[in-house]
């Protein structure tokens, strides 16, 4: 390594993820990552769920969401609730699913060559529309403000993201040749690099899953690397003025990445508006341990700055979210500043299997689990805050640990109780879901008051299968404590052979529970982050060779987040 040029900027700089009044439960709806939905298990072994490369279209003032290998997809009203309509009359066993409204009437395509159009969208009616001339893995259809309609595909570890216009008042006929647009380039793009980190510089990334937005009269064509078994699974983007090119990259890159945290990943996914004109970007999260293709989907608030810079905001992106009804001005807006409460609390459990200890229950790592000895009634596990604490939500995260599912069964249901007490003794049921008949195993639940108390136990009542097994019983709220202190002496060092990576070091923040990093191209554009926990060091390997870029740190804790006050340079 060696230590680049730096330089500090001594104003206080304060990120969109600094902390504002904490949100009351009133009036507000919230989400968390993953999405809270019925992932479907799969038709092979190994028995897992699986949602992924997610296509979210407005339709008549609801929201339709479409992801590989669901058996169908589901609409929404408000981002928050969604309702799941099974179907066979499209390809929903392929991969990659796209969606279009051209004249009042939805279109749909997966990995294939066959396009159709719904008859009854609610009622999972379809017919086929038109077939092209040719075979895709992962499509995009995208129809510009002047009528004409442009096709993008690709999934490949050689092959570029491929465009075409296509002419759908004739049979979604080809208009002239395929045009290669975008090509990987790991000798200068370090988030092209497959591994968890970007560290595996001698494979080749795939390069897949396009997605087109036009703002202000530019185009911006997204595309997904390095694989969607990686932790830093994300979305690049490149400009042009014209939808066929020729292209650029952006100054933001990716513009989406969250290779951190419980939930990690952001890519192969869909850029969209909602009904008040607020940007979303949802995207794919990587489990990858029962299967590679065992993932979640998670959804982030996205911008266009005033420059035109795309960019989704994950910080804290897998904390509860509020979703709002009107448009916003910032992301603050969004963060109802409830912090995670459980990390790495003491944990009591009924019983646990060999290599599934109750410390994976509140670890923050999505990958690993605790699993009880069985399923009956009699297993629950408990976490002590260690203080009392204002509890606003909390999200039960289960593990398919020996499942034997395939498919869509009827009668799949988590029933569970959550209760709250400040003794260990007397306890007040908080979530009732005794009676639930849903299957939502990522299961979030704001609570309708907010619940002053210590120690939180989960009972199980009923499982859908195998053992009763959680990756996260995630606590969200307000501690009684202090917030951390400012970080000191952040610094910074760039390796002057490989210039994708950089390293941060800095001293440890009074009462931290972990770091929040922010970065990127301009002093003012910090739009890439990194979280941590505990550790005072972390190597990022996603930098762009030919930028500069700017650092700065924050610390946070279950009673919130300090400021910053250091920007860092490192050429």
């Amino acid at each position: 390594m060696k230590i680049f040029s730096i330089f500090i900027v001594l104003i206080l700089f304060v990120t969109s993820c600094d902390q504002k009044e904490v949100a009351t439960n009133n009036n507000i709806k919230t989400i968390c990552n993953p999405l809270n939905l019925s992932y479907r298990f799969q038709l092979d072994e190994a028995s897992r769920r699986e949602a992924a490369d997610p296509t979210v279209v407005v339709f008549k003032n609801e929201y339709y969401l479409f992801a590989s290998k669901s058996g169908g997809y589901w609409h929404s009203p408000d981002l928050v609730d969604w309702t799941f309509i099974e179907t066979d009359e499209i390809p929903t066993e392929q991969y990659a699913p796209t969606a279009l409204v051209i004249q009042d009437t939805m279109y749909f395509m997966a990995s294939s060559n066959s396009i159709y159009k719904a008859i009854d969208l609610n009622a999972g009616k379809w017919e086929l529309a038109a077939t092209i001339p040719f075979s895709v893995v992962d499509p995009a259809l995208f129809l510009d403000d002047d009528g004409r309609l442009y096709f993008y595909w690709g999934c490949s570890d050689k092959d570029p993201i491929y465009g075409i216009e296509l002419d759908y008042h004739h049979n979604f006929k080809p208009i002239g040749e395929r045009v290669e647009l975008i090509y990987a380039d790991t000798r200068n793009h370090g988030w092209e690099v497959p591994g968890d980190y970007n560290t595996q510089l001698s494979n080749a990334p795939w390069i897949e899953g396009a997605w087109m937005n036009k703002h202000d009269g530019k185009y911006y064509l997204q595309y997904a690397g390095p694989g969607t078994q990686f932790k830093s699974y994300s979305d690049g983007v490149y400009t042009s003025e014209n939808p066929l090119g020729p292209y650029q990259l952006a100054e933001n890159n990716p513009f989406a990445y969250r290779p951190e945290g419980f939930a990690t990943g952001a890519g192969h996914g869909s850029t969209f508006q909602d009904l008040y004109g607020n940007y979303w970007h949802i995207g794919t999260v990587t489990i990858s341990q029962k299967h590679m293709f065992e993932r979640r989907l998670a959804l982030f608030p996205t911008f266009f700055d005033d420059d035109g810079e795309l960019y989704s905001r994950t910080c804290f992106g897998d904390f509860p979210m509020i979703i709002p009804n009107r448009m916003i001005k910032n992301v603050d807006e969004l963060f109802p500043n409830w912090m995670l409460l459980s990390y790495n609390k003491p944990v009591l459990v009924s019983s646990e299997l060999k290599d599934f200890q109750k410390e994976n229950l509140n670890d923050e790592d999505i990958r690993t689990y605790w699993a009880a000895e069985g399923s009956s009634d009699t297993e629950w596990a408990m976490i002590d805050l260690e203080q009392q604490c204002d509890v606003h939500a909390i999200q039960v995260n289960f593990a398919e640990h020996n499942a034997q599912v395939f498919g869509r069964q009827v009668g799949l249901r988590y029933r569970y109780i959550v209760e709250v007490s400040s003794d260990a003794e007397n306890w007040k049921t908080i979530i009732d879901k005794s009676a639930a008949n849903s299957d939502y195993s990522h299961d979030y639940t704001a609570l309708n008051t907010i619940e002053n108390c210590r120690y939180i136990r989960i009972r199980n009542l009923e499982m859908p299968t195998g053992n009763f097994a959680l990756c996260g019983l995630r606590v969200f709220g307000v501690g009684n404590g202090n917030k951390p202190e400012i970080v000191e002496k952040l610094a910074i060092e760039r390796d002057a052979e490989n210039r994708r990576s950089v390293k941060l070091s800095w001293s440890k923040s009074k009462d931290a529970l972990g770091y929040h990093i922010n970065y990127g191209v301009s002093p003012e554009k910090l739009y890439q982050n990194y979280q941590i926990y505990s550790d005072t060091s972390v190597i990022i390997n996603s930098l762009n060779v030919n930028k500069s870029y700017f650092f700065s740190i924050q610390a946070f804790n279950e009673n919130g987040i300090s400021k910053s006050n250091v920007l860092l340079k490192a050429d």
